[in-house]
């Protein structure tokens, strides 16, 4: 059976840089549509100590949109990878909002973001097929999953998976959770290899929770009244997010493990979504009582304190910068297990075992 394992990663980060005294002429708003009472200095101040951002990156160019942001990530990948695109079987990208517009923050997906970014790569062939993920922030991970099960069915040999956002355009300016959100784009090439050993994705695990939990995070109207812009905006109950995450991603994460017959000690680089930095330590600490071991800070790369939550692309940007000796005191080895865990809208939530070759 062929091995599905990434051999290329590419990555599109903004250049303009947002910091936390961007908010402070803000105007916030509570969920019942009343003023927020407390100055917003003290918002920044208690935003910034649990969440640990202080800047994340939006897109400024009007002239971009999401599967702009997308190809050149792909592009990116591509070239890392040492492939023609033309050898490019199937393209999956992964987004929230399709191609937001930033004069009306509309809100386009026909025809699809993949097929887009097919035409914007220049792929004619007719036989490459370009089909969208929308599964909230684990979607990049999901779109991974689906394309090493087409790899290990000899479906294809080359696979685009490609995330992107344009979260500044579709969040509520009157809302406090706005300066969690940020812009980006990743992409990597996943091919098929032929190998005895074992290597590439090994092994993932889905949870998909649509109870209560399917309206922890979901599209609405400003928290100002008198707001006239765009009713598709951001909503998201933090506190239940929070308490989601950390009771469901380290059972997971127990579960892939004990499966392949690994300890957490076996594992070198644990990349997961970057939404809420007290939240992802509190699911790195929980994960390492469960296995009475102290995770070591090195295996644990962290963007989110300079970009933010940039949603699907999280993980594939974290991926390319340690990649690239771009995140210092971070490599990745030959023969190192990683695991990918992300949460988002739904709720769901995945978790991916891979090997590097």
């Amino acid at each position: 059976m062929p091995k599905a394992i990434i051999i290329g990663t590419g990555s599109y980060i903004p250049k303009t840089i947002i910091t936390n005294n961007y908010f402070l002429q803000a105007q916030y708003f509570e969920e019942d549509g009343t003023p927020v009472v407390a100055k917003n200095e003290e918002v920044i101040e208690k935003f910034k100590k649990i969440t640990e951002i202080e800047e994340r990156r939006y897109e400024t160019d009007s002239s971009l949109v999401s599967s702009d942001l997308a190809t050149i990530a792909a592009k990116k990948a591509l070239q890392d990878a040492g492939i023609d695109k033309t050898e490019i079987e199937h393209i999956i990208v992964a987004h929230n909002f399709g191609d937001a517009s930033a004069q009306t923050n509309e809100i386009n997906i026909m025809p699809n973001l993949a097929m887009r970014v097919k035409h914007k790569l220049g792929i004619t062939n007719v036989r490459c097929k370009a089909y969208d993920m929308l599964y909230g922030c684990p979607g990049w991970l999901e779109g991974l999953i689906l394309a090493s099960q087409l790899i290990e069915f000899g479906k294809a040999k080359n696979i685009l998976v490609v995330s992107t956002d344009l979260i500044s355009r579709v969040i509520d300016p009157h809302d406090r959770n706005r300066m969690i959100f940020a812009d980006g784009a990743a992409a990597v090439v996943l091919s098929a290899k032929e190998s005895e050993k074992e290597i590439g994705l090994i092994d993932s695990l889905t949870f998909t929770s649509t109870d209560e939990e399917l309206f922890y995070l979901t599209l609405g109207k400003s928290n100002n009244p008198q707001y006239k812009g765009s009713s598709t905006k951001i909503r998201m109950k933090g506190r239940k997010v929070y308490e989601y995450v950390i009771k469901t991603l380290p059972l997971m994460v127990k579960e892939v493990l004990d499966k392949n017959n690994l300890h957490i000690k076996d594992i070198k680089k644990i990349f997961i979504h970057q939404a809420n930095a007290k939240m992802d330590h509190a699911v790195i600490k929980r994960i390492g009582e469960m296995y009475e071991s102290k995770i070591p800070e090195d295996l644990v790369p962290m963007t989110i304190y300079t970009l933010g939550n940039t949603s699907v692309s999280t993980i594939p940007t974290m991926l390319d910068l340690v990649k690239k000796n771009k995140m210092e005191g971070f490599t990745i080895n030959s023969g190192d297990y990683l695991l990918f865990a992300s949460v988002g809208a739904g709720m769901a939530a995945n978790i991916v075992l891979y090997k590097e070759p």
